[in-house]
């Protein structure tokens, strides 16, 4: 899931890109960020990166072993194929 310190830190960013001149909405704005960046993120199907770098190992692992079945295959094929 989504780091709750990201958004945090965006929601800040966003909030202190308001001008000067609409300090006393400051506060109100990076309430109503951070609702709407949790909400928007909380909907998206998110995994961390540790899930991520796991699942990539595995397809990596399931690529190769397909790639040598691919191959005996082709040797078997090879081998009872008429000539």
């Amino acid at each position: 899931m989504f780091d709750p310190k990201s958004i945090d830190n965006l929601a800040d960013r966003i909030a202190n890109a308001i001008p000067p001149g609409l300090n006393n909405f400051k506060d109100d704005m990076e309430k109503n960020v951070h609702a709407l960046l949790q909400s928007a993120l909380s909907k998206l199907d998110l995994v961390s990166r540790e899930e991520f770098e796991v699942q990539k190992a595995v397809l990596a692992k399931t690529r190769g072993r397909l790639e040598e079945l691919e191959k005996r295959v082709a040797e078997l094929e090879k081998q009872i194929a008429p000539e």
